[in-house]
């Protein structure tokens, strides 16, 4: 997410989900020159605050989203440019609490829309991250 300064996140490619979805914290709303904002922290690595980044965005929508499980909830909805498979896009994503889930990040089949084909045969396709981010890890993890 190159747009708010966060070079690597581990995300799932799900094509069951509509939408994108981030792992977010202390999502707070406000307003900017008239128009609805959020501010959010993201987390890139599990377990780990080491690389928190701040991010101030523009409220794109909010949606009702209905978990696999079948629970709805209303969430904020952001533009974020994404960089997947070395193609950089720009995706709805809602921002959400997935302190639970594997992933900090899901990319939902609207984001694959974008020209991407899926092989739900094959995983972990994409790239690893760079050494230094490996090692603030495993030190931090």
């Amino acid at each position: 997410m190159p747009g708010i300064g966060v070079p690597w996140v581990k995300a799932k490619i799900d094509t069951g989900a509509r939408s994108s979805a981030l792992h977010a914290f202390g999502v707070t709303e406000f307003e900017r020159d008239g128009e609805p904002w959020v501010s959010f922290i993201v987390h890139p690595l599990q377990n780990s605050a080491r690389d928190e980044v701040e991010v101030s965005l523009p409220v794109h929508d909010r949606r009702v989203v209905r978990s696999s499980s079948g629970h709805a909830q209303r969430r904020i909805v952001v533009l974020l440019d994404l960089v997947v498979a070395a193609r950089p896009i720009t995706a709805e994503v809602t921002l959400s609490n997935r302190d639970r889930m594997g992933f900090r990040m899901l990319i939902g089949r609207e984001a694959l829309r974008q020209g991407f084909l899926v092989d739900p045969g094959r995983s972990y396709l994409g790239p690893r991250p760079p050494k230094a981010i490996r090692r603030r890890h495993r030190a931090t993890g």
